[in-house]
């Protein structure tokens, strides 16, 4: 899709503590951007800070915390900006009977209400500029769901949903909406989810709580290496410098082997063969 080019090279990051974000911020400065990046924790509003930034404290859950960040981000550029990276989420780990409502409510607060929330905050300014970018970051799980990621995978497929309707609403008002698809990345992501998983889920009632008390536990001693699987933050930092900049930007960006497969196989393989793949190393279920 042909684009104007981004004359305010000015860009909103979300969820810039670590990981995709954090790098994305760096990588995008370095090539002339003003980067406007959030976090949600006082620590991590200080180290960017300490970085060269001016951020944001925002919480996506928070519907008065995303009105006035976005507004203050427009008092800062004087009613402009020149794209929007919604990065910002987080993973809710467990299979879904095991997950209360409260759950998958927050799940969908962050990766899904409050992203579109914040993106339609700015869409009058797009309008009205006649460019602008804006950047979801979604997942291979928003194409093909995994088991015991079911509620992260729904926030991912609504978010991919959102986003096509959104592309073709403002095909005429010279504004992108552009899907960039990760894989496995190594992030502090797995961590966090492990975490998570741990403070939300009740081990001794669950239908595989063994299985969690185990997998919590391996996934937040995990260590991984770039490899042809697994890629870094920088190698997507550099994909969405490339969602600002092309004049020509895809409408989907995948990234590490895991993407291009996933997304294939959402397309082509039979609904038996996807079971099968998903079911072969389910771990038995806790009966009470």
């Amino acid at each position: 899709m042909k684009l104007p080019d981004v004359t305010s090279r000015t860009v909103m990051i979300t969820g810039c503590s670590t990981g995709i974000g954090a790098s994305a911020a760096l990588h995008l400065r370095e090539r002339g951007w003003n980067v406007i990046p959030t976090a949600r924790k006082a620590e991590d509003l200080d180290r960017l800070r300490q970085e060269g930034f001016d951020p944001v404290s925002m919480d996506m859950a928070d519907a008065d915390s995303v009105a006035a960040g976005a507004e203050t981000v427009l008092q800062r550029t004087n009613g402009t900006l020149g794209a929007l990276v919604n990065n910002a989420g987080f993973g809710q780990s467990g299979a879904l009977e095991d997950l209360k409502r409260d759950h998958l409510r927050y799940q969908f607060e962050v990766n899904v209400f409050g992203l579109q929330d914040l993106t339609n905050r700015f869409i009058p300014v797009f309008r009205r500029q006649r460019y602008g970018r804006i950047v979801h970051i979604s997942s291979v799980v928003g194409r093909v769901s995994l088991p015991f990621l079911g509620a992260y995978s729904a926030s991912k497929f609504a978010v991919e949903a959102l986003a096509d309707a959104q592309r073709v609403e403002l095909a005429r008002s010279g504004v992108g909406v552009i899907l960039v698809e990760p894989g496995p990345i190594i992030t502090d992501f797995r961590r966090t989810a492990s975490k998570r998983a741990s403070e939300t889920l009740d081990y001794a009632s669950a239908a595989y709580g063994a299985f969690y008390d185990r997998e919590i536990q391996r996934r937040a001693d995990s260590q991984k290496k770039p490899d042809w699987i697994n890629k870094s933050p920088e190698d997507v930092a550099k994909v969405i410098a490339h969602a600002l900049e092309s004049p020509r930007p895809k409408r989907r960006y995948k990234i590490t082997f895991p993407a291009y497969f996933g997304a294939w196989m959402s397309r082509f393989a039979p609904d038996t063969l996807l079971d099968a793949i998903m079911s072969r190393k389910l771990p038995p279920v806790h009966e009470p």
